[in-house]
């Protein structure tokens, strides 16, 4: 396998004629902020434009951006986004990218540029879109760009198949091989073949079940799960999913009618992109079966279910305010609680953290380790098998995923015959040049996060960061200090104040006189000394007492006026 991490990478070199670029600016070891350029002839076509959802490492930031400098000062060259469908981790850094220039084409099917819009619209931006199906050809500058129906936990997913004169590139966005979708459209294995005979030079697949041996199961196997919860529950039943998970949100609804109970959607995103599914069609929502939630107090507890954002754990979506007992719903003793979705990497935490929540107040909380309420929407090992089988692409290049995932992605590969120097395992900025068949990582760019923190966008630093985590963790010292320049003699102070470092503040009254002391020394000892170096003097000391004396390792801010 070509491996990014050898040493010496360097910037890439200028592109050739007739040589295709991919660089790949986010999705390359995360589940997340995908993103990846494509270059030809001067011009850039880019799929997918997704944010990442922060870790808990990452206080205070509500989204991570691609970082968009590497085709900053090229926007005009941007032909189009094509969006291989409607989810956050594909379409949320669209806005923001439109910011930069805002008549850049998107590119999608039917369901994932409402889904978008819709977005774009609390925006203020209204964009300039081009609806495409499965089959439809359509020519964005130098890319020639074919649609491929993939099944995925979203309808109407594409995968795209881009021919340029440097070689022909499959990406198949997110997808797996469900054989009995709830809306009859299956991943296009015929398509693929096709494709497959006339070449993949490229193929760029989706990675996150790599690890799972076998096969994903089908969708359609939920609903007589739900149906069964709905048949045992003795009270409200709350559903928590993806506010874009369309067939889950059908299932429940079917499961609804059956046992003869209303379905309130809680969320703005929920009713959003439901009204949306079911205006298109996507959903199909059966007769007198939704209340609004400001009605659900009128019906009794046993008729009742709450379609609920919230199943990460973000902690402003409806299901984690419920469970710190903050939403209008209060949760109570014999409510069910059903956590359909899976566990997004780096989220684990805070949905354990819900479901502790939930017991507590006396819910019985249902999840995919209790029963089968969620099945994935991406290709498990098998399925991805079958994919190199089909297609016999010339070179590989895994995406969407974290290191695991892509390795075992490249085994897979690898073990249906294609060469192993053929596999190319990237990072997020790799360059990767492709001519005449041969796909070779040729440099890297700059790629960082880019966070989102209320209404500031990239001005967060990771060193911003660091400094959040450790007023987290270990507390916050200031130290305020006025000496008298002449005599080095202290006027005022030391006046120690902590948060979240000790009980009560009279614990530092044993290193005052040693602050003190190591002021007068400094300031005696030269004349041209800086109120900067003072400070460092206070730091020291304080610091190393702190660290010995209570083992913490706060912020200290050390203030020193000279008088």
């Amino acid at each position: 396998m070509t491996q990014t991490t050898e040493p010496g990478l360097r910037t890439p070199p200028q592109l050739a004629p007739g040589t295709l670029r991919i660089v790949p600016l986010g999705g390359i070891g995360e589940i997340g902020r995908n993103m990846t350029v494509f270059e030809m002839d001067g011009k850039l076509l880019i799929v997918d434009c997704g944010v990442l959802f922060p870790e808990e490492d990452q206080p205070g930031v509500d989204v991570i951006l691609p970082d968009f400098s590497y085709i900053a000062e090229r926007l005009d060259d941007v032909v189009g986004v094509v969006l291989t469908h409607g989810h956050e981790d594909h379409i949320g850094a669209v806005p923001y990218l439109l910011r930069l220039r805002a008549d850049i084409p998107l590119i999608g099917s039917q369901l994932t540029l409402a889904f978008i819009e819709a977005k774009l619209m609390e925006h203020r931006i209204k964009p300039v879109t081009l609806t495409v199906k499965e089959e439809q050809v359509e020519q964005l500058g130098p890319f020639e760009c074919e649609f491929v129906a993939v099944n995925h936990s979203i309808p109407d997913a594409l995968a795209v198949f881009i021919r340029t004169a440097g070689g022909n590139v499959l990406h198949t966005g997110d997808f797996k091989m469900d054989q009995l979708p709830l809306d009859g459209r299956i991943t296009d294995l015929r398509h693929f073949a096709r494709l497959g005979e006339e070449g993949v030079d490229l193929f760029l697949v989706d990675s996150t079940n790599a690890d799972v041996p076998g096969f994903t199961t089908g969708e359609a196997e939920i609903g007589p799960t739900l149906e069964a919860l709905f048949g045992k529950a003795d009270r409200r039943i709350i559903v928590a999913s993806f506010s874009s998970h369309v067939h889950r949100v059908q299932q429940v609804l079917n499961a609804a009618v059956l046992h003869g109970r209303k379905v309130a959607f809680v969320g703005r995103s929920m009713v959003r992109n439901m009204a949306i599914a079911a205006k298109l069609g996507y959903l199909h929502v059966p007769e007198d079966v939704l209340v609004d939630l400001k009605n659900v107090g009128e019906l009794p507890d046993n008729k009742v279910v709450l379609m609920s954002t919230g199943s990460q754990g973000e902690p402003m979506a409806a299901l984690s305010r419920m469970a710190n007992g903050d939403h209008k719903i209060k949760v109570g003793t014999g409510d069910t609680v059903i956590l359909a979705s899976s566990l997004i990497p780096g989220n684990e935490n805070a949905v354990f953290r819900i479901i502790n929540g939930l017991l507590k107040l006396g819910a019985d909380v249902i999840h995919k380790g209790t029963a089968k309420v969620h099945v994935s929407g991406h290709a498990a090992a098998g399925e991805l098998l079958y994919c190199y089988n089909i297609l016999k692409p010339k070179n590989v290049m895994p995406v969407h995923g974290e290191t695991r995932h892509l390795i075992a992605n490249a085994k897979i590969a690898i073990s249906s015959g294609v060469p192993a120097e053929n596999v190319l395992l990237t990072d997020d900025g790799s360059v990767i040049d492709l001519a005449d068949g041969v796909a070779t990582i040729t440099g890297q760019v700059e790629c960082g996060f880019v966070y989102v923190d209320g209404s500031s966008v990239g001005e967060i630093t990771d060193a911003d960061l660091k400094d959040r985590r450790v007023l987290g963790d270990e507390g916050f010292i200031s130290i305020i200090t006025v000496v008298n320049r002449a005599t080095g003699k202290i006027v005022t102070g030391p006046d120690i104040h902590a948060r979240g470092v000790a009980e009560d503040d009279s614990v530092f009254d044993e290193i005052k006189p040693k602050i003190a002391a190591a002021l007068e020394e400094a300031v005696m000892a030269s004349t041209d000394h800086t109120t900067h170096q003072l400070q460092q003097v206070v730091r020291r000391v304080i610091g190393t007492w702190v660290n010995r004396k209570l083992r913490r390792r706060p912020m200290i801010i050390p203030v020193v006026l000279e008088a």
